[in-house]
């Protein structure tokens, strides 16, 4: 029998998400390589050193090979999410609980011929453009209510931006 896992013992893992929104208002998703349905926003982990600003145009460079954006704002607060039980202790080495995320919302600056997915260490093959409202129905069950509480907190800005 496996050993059993303390949860409550794991730290969360720092990390910044990006939501990027195109010229018409519309919200970058990209699907998760080898993966039906796993749609998300770009995201990643906050290296040693880095504050969440950084990360976040770094991760947009690493996963859609372009950091063509403007920055809006950030998240007041973390978001955070746990792991379903299921990929405690098997993603990320083992290392996390879930993850803490600061949010930064974006502008999209470049030419949708910027974004490549065919990166060095590629996350994603398909992406699109959708409407925020669409973003809780296309991410994973666990990690919905950080995309709820996102949106929530971007939909005045995103409405100020758009309208």
């Amino acid at each position: 029998m496996p050993p059993t896992i303390d949860r409550n013992a794991l730290p969360y893992r720092p990390c910044v998400g990006i939501m990027l929104l195109n010229d018409r208002g519309k919200v970058f998703v990209a699907k998760r390589c080898g993966s039906e349905a796993d749609w998300q926003m770009p995201q990643g982990g906050v290296d040693d050193g880095e504050d969440a600003r950084g990360a976040a145009f770094r991760e947009l460079e690493e996963e859609i090979g372009t950091a063509k954006a403007e920055f809006i704002a950030m998240t007041a607060a973390p978001h955070r999410y746990d792991l379903p039980d299921d990929l405690l202790g098997k993603v990320w080495k083992g290392r996390w609980r879930g993850q803490e995320q600061m949010w930064m919302l974006a502008r999209f600056t470049g030419d949708e011929t910027d974004i490549r997915l065919d990166t060095d260490h590629p996350e994603f093959d398909a992406w699109k453009w959708i409407d925020a409202e669409e973003l809780p129905g296309l991410i994973v069950a666990f990690k919905r209510p950080v995309y709820e509480s996102v949106l929530a907190e971007f939909r005045p800005l995103i409405a100020r931006l758009t309208g």
